[in-house]
C-alpha cells in the first residue's frame, strides 16, 4: 500500500510540475510581448514597497474589516501550507507524519502539538473569513463586485476559490480528527501527536463511532483531497484572478515610483524634439526592440504596451476598488479601470495562445483598441489617478489609457474635435487658448493700469 501511495504521489507531483511549468512559461512569454522598460532603479524604495504593500497589505487597510479578514486568509493559507512540507515527505516516503516521528525521536512532540494547533486555529479563521466573503459577494450586493466586465466567469472564479479554500481547510480538520481517534485506538502507523483542540472539538464527534478500517479510509481520503487540492490550486490560480497571490510581489516591486501627477514623456517624441533643437541624443535601442523599425506612437495592441503594463494586467485582483473610485465611472461613463486591466490580460492570453499554436498571433486582424477597449472608454478618463491610488497592489491603469489615447491622437487623429483645437492652439500659440503669444501678458498690463488708477484715486 505504501509503495502504491509513493508511485501515485510521484505521478501527481510530476504531472503538476509539468502543467505548472508550461503555464508559467506561457504567462512569462505573454508578459514579454510588451516593450522593454527600465524598472530596476531605486532598489531600496522598491523593496520597501514590496514589504509594506505586498507583504504587509498596507493599502488594504483603508477598509479595515475586509482587510483583517483578507489578512486572515492570506496568513492562514500561507502558514498552514508549511504543513505541506510534511504532506510532501509523507507522500515521498510512503509513511504518515514523518516530521512527527522525527520530533518524537528527539523529545519535541510538544513543539509539534503546539504548531499543529496553531495551524488548526488559522484553518478555522480561513473558513470563517471565506464564508464571510461568500456572503459579502453573493448576498450583500456590494456594488463594486458588479459591472459589465464582471461576467459569469469572473464571478464564478471568485466564488470557486473561496469554496476551494474551505474544502482544503475541512480536509485538514477531517484528517486530524480521524487521526486523533486512530491514535487513541493505538493503530499502527499513527504516531502520538498530542491533542489537536479544534479538530477534536468540531470534527471528532462525526467520526467517533466509525470502525477502525472506515476511519483509516476517511483519514487517507482527506489526506489525498488536501494534497491533490493544493496541487490543483497551484495550477488553477495561474488561470484565475488569484494569480495576484504570486504576482503581487513583483508587480509592487516594479511599480512606478514617480509622483502620481507626473506623466511619462514619450521617448520617441523626446528624441525627435532633442534632434530638432540640436541637443545630444543618446544612442539607444529601438523601444520595441526591432532595429530600424519606426516605433508606433502610443499603443494600439498589447505589444505596444510595456511588459510592466501586461504584468499589471495579470496581477489584477478584480476587486473593483479602482472602478469604485473612478469619477468617470461614478458619473455614468463607460470607463471601468478594472475592465481595462481585464481586457489587456484577455488580449495577451489570446495572442499568446495563438502564437503557441503556430497561429497568426498579433496579425489575427484584431487589436486591443477597438476589439476590446473603445474610444469612448479611453476619452472618458480624467487622468486623476484615483484608480492608481485605490489599487492594493499598485497597478497603473492610467498608464495604459494614456498610451492608447496617444495612439488615437497622434497616429489616427482620432481625438475629440475640442481636443484637436486645443492641440492646434498649443502648437501655434503655445497655449490652449487661441491668441498670439505677444498678447499673453495683456491681462497683467490691465491689472497694472487698474492698480495705478486705484492709487491715483486715493
Amino acid at each position: 500500500m505504501a509503495i502504491f501511495q509513493q508511485i501515485l504521489f510521484i505521478a501527481v507531483v510530476a504531472t503538476t510540475g509539468y502543467l505548472l511549468f508550461k503555464r508559467i512559461l506561457r504567462i512569462r512569454n505573454n508578459i514579454k510581448l510588451g516593450r522593454k522598460t527600465d524598472r530596476f532603479d531605486n532598489k531600496s524604495e522598491r523593496w520597501k514597497n514590496t514589504l509594506l504593500i505586498a507583504f504587509g497589505q498596507k493599502k488594504m487597510f483603508k477598509k479595515p474589516i475586509a482587510a483583517l479578514l483578507h489578512l486572515g486568509i492570506y496568513v492562514g493559507f500561507l502558514v498552514i501550507n508549511i504543513e505541506g512540507i510534511e504532506f510532501f515527505l509523507d507522500g515521498l516516503f510512503g509513511k504518515h507524519r514523518v516530521i512527527a516521528r522525527f520530533l518524537q525521536g528527539i523529545n519535541m512532540t510538544g513543539f509539534y502539538t503546539v504548531t499543529l494547533n496553531i495551524f488548526e486555529f488559522l484553518a478555522v479563521i480561513v473558513i470563517l473569513s471565506c464564508v464571510f466573503f461568500l456572503i459579502r459577494r453573493n448576498i450583500l450586493g456590494i456594488k463594486r463586485f458588479d459591472g459589465i466586465e464582471m461576467t459569469h466567469w469572473p464571478k464564478l472564479d471568485a466564488n470557486l476559490i473561496l469554496i476551494f479554500e474551505i474544502i482544503l481547510m475541512f480536509a485538514i480538520m477531517t484528517m486530524n480528527a480521524s487521526d486523533q481517534i486512530l491514535q487513541s485506538r493505538n493503530v499502527a502507523g499513527y504516531p502520538q501527536t498530542g491533542r489537536m483542540i479544534f479538530s477534536d472539538i468540531f470534527a471528532s464527534p462525526f467520526y467517533q463511532n466509525l470502525s477502525t478500517p472506515a476511519l483509516i479510509i476517511v483519514e487517507r481520503v482527506a489526506w489525498w483531497i488536501h494534497i491533490i487540492g493544493i496541487f490543483a490550486f497551484a495550477i488553477y490560480v495561474t488561470y484565475s484572478k488569484h494569480l495576484h497571490t504570486a504576482l503581487a510581489f513583483p508587480n509592487t516591486y516594479f511599480a512606478n515610483l514617480n509622483a502620481q501627477g507626473k506623466i511619462q514623456n514619450m521617448d520617441e517624441v523626446t528624441k525627435e524634439v532633442k534632434m530638432m533643437m540640436g541637443m545630444p541624443v543618446e544612442n539607444e535601442e529601438s523601444t520595441n526592440g526591432n532595429e530600424g523599425e519606426i516605433p508606433r506612437l502610443g499603443a494600439k495592441d498589447v505589444n505596444d504596451l510595456s511588459w510592466v503594463n501586461i504584468m499589471n494586467a495579470y496581477s489584477c485582483t478584480e476587486c473593483g476598488r479602482c472602478t469604485s473610485q473612478c469619477p468617470a465611472n461614478l458619473t455614468g461613463k463607460k470607463l471601468s479601470p478594472r475592465k481595462i486591466m481585464m481586457d489587456v490580460r484577455n488580449r495577451a492570453e489570446e495572442v499568446g495562445e495563438s502564437i503557441a499554436k503556430g497561429g497568426k498571433g498579433l496579425e489575427d486582424g484584431k487589436s486591443l483598441l477597438g476589439d476590446y477597449i473603445t474610444k469612448e472608454e479611453l476619452f472618458a478618463c480624467t487622468s486623476c489617478n484615483a484608480c492608481v491610488e485605490a489599487c492594493p497592489v499598485m497597478i497603473d491603469p492610467l498608464s495604459i489609457i494614456l498610451q492608447m489615447r496617444r495612439y488615437l491622437s497622434m497616429e489616427e487623429s482620432g481625438a475629440p474635435q475640442s481636443w484637436n483645437a486645443m492641440f492646434s492652439n498649443i502648437e501655434t500659440s503655445f497655449a490652449p487658448w487661441k491668441f498670439p503669444p505677444s498678447d499673453r501678458f495683456k491681462w497683467a498690463d490691465e491689472l497694472a493700469k487698474e492698480q495705478e488708477n486705484a492709487d491715483e484715486n486715493k
